[in-house]
């Protein structure tokens, strides 16, 4: 069943925005030039269905695919995706043969995981050796690079050492010296490895913000979606453009007396009569359920109608104010934004992913890597392209 037949069927559903995709590549592409891109579509491309952001992204330029597991990456292959993947962490030693399978690019940085793989036979099986600098998650500690390159080499012709990189930690706060630290840092490890031929260390803070960063390629994971990487780098996404927009429709509409209270625990209690519209999507669906607390809206008619009452699993209720007739009138079918944009009476009104996060305490990677499964993703393009 198609996204818009979902749609139709519970009136929820979150528009891609394809063509988003491929300018935000495009944009990143003239920003980062000579280095090239490569797509992070993980997590299901953040919560954008990994499939079409792929290959808007290669549409857009994207020379290669950044992915968190195996059956991630297996997707794409059998979506019919035929560009370099790599695996950007190490994976259980049982999927070896589904790497060299499905043609895959391997994160190395234990002799554990080179032998699961050169036991499997390869045939120059390019890796990537990943080099811990400083987040201090995953990677081979600086002092022990060396000797995990003499053991790529020993283990040829089955692998190859194809690309060293490292993740930086705090790129998106860039009067931080600790960038600079982690890249001396990647520098003094490539002494051990001078040929190799790909070396990455910009995530999409680094991209934006590092022009040291920028090395064969960087890696853009939340700069591809159009959502800024931090507040310290704002300034920098002004030509990003958002590729999700969560929608759904007035599902309900009643009239409740000033004193009365609404939702589970009663929590908000109305101090006049107004117009409640209940609106089909709930924390089942990626809508924390704390929002309505912390200042959470949505769009109706291009007003903005503040939640009222903790959000429940399926459904949450907003304050559409005083009772009016008329086009203002809420009823029931009435388009509702929850993500994005819409005309109003003052000209267009917009929530975005970064408005959700501040009001939560949060980053909007949690935001749209939230939106749940059962909301379908309903792919487009852009109306000006």
């Amino acid at each position: 069943m198609s996204g818009d037949a979902r749609a139709a069927m519970r009136w929820v559903w979150a528009e891609i925005d394809l063509d988003a995709i491929r300018h935000n590549v495009e944009h990143l592409r003239s920003l980062v030039a000579p280095a090239a891109v490569w797509a992070v579509v993980k997590a299901d491309g953040y919560g954008h269905g990994a499939v079409d952001v792929a290959r808007s992204a290669i549409d857009g330029g994207a020379e290669g695919l950044c992915v968190a597991s195996v059956p991630e990456a297996i997707e794409l292959r059998r979506a019919g995706i035929d560009s370099p993947i790599l695996l950007l962490s190490e994976q259980p030693p049982e999927t070896a043969a589904r790497i060299i399978e499905y043609r895959l690019t391997p994160t190395v940085y234990t002799r554990a995981f080179l032998d699961a793989l050169a036991g499997e036979r390869p045939n120059g099986l390019p890796v990537h050796l990943k080099v811990d600098t400083g987040m201090q998650r995953v990677g081979a500690h600086t002092h022990n690079v060396g000797s995990l390159v003499a053991a790529i080499d020993e283990r040829a012709p089955a692998l190859r050492l194809a690309g060293l990189f490292t993740h930086l930690a705090v790129a998106d706060q860039p009067d931080d010296d600790y960038t600079k630290l982690q890249l001396k840092r990647l520098d003094d490890a490539l002494r051990h490895a001078p040929d190799v031929p790909l070396v990455h260390a910009a995530n999409s803070a680094g991209a934006l913000a590092h022009a040291d960063a920028r090395r064969s390629f960087v890696r853009a994971g939340i700069a591809l979606y159009g959502i800024s990487p931090g507040p310290g780098v704002d300034d920098l996404c002004g030509e990003l453009r958002p590729a999700m927009e969560l929608r759904s429709r007035v599902s309900y509409v009643k009239q409740v007396r000033a004193g009365s209270r609404v939702s589970y625990g009663l929590r908000h209690t109305f101090t006049q009569d107004t117009t409640v519209a209940t609106i089909p999507i709930g924390y089942a669906d990626g809508v924390p359920r704390r929002l309505w607390a912390t200042g959470g809206e949505v769009l109706i008619k291009g007003r903005r109608r503040p939640i009222v009452g903790v959000v429940t699993m399926d459904q949450l209720m907003v304050d559409c104010g005083e009772p009016v007739g008329g086009d203002d009138e809420v009823r029931v079918g009435d388009d509702v934004v929850l993500i994005g944009e819409q005309d109003g009476p003052d000209g267009p009104q917009r929530i975005r992913v970064e408005d959700w996060a501040e009001k939560l305490d949060t980053i909007g990677y949690e935001i749209v890597c939230g939106i749940s499964k059962r909301v379908p993703r309903v792919p487009r393009r852009s109306i000006d392209t």
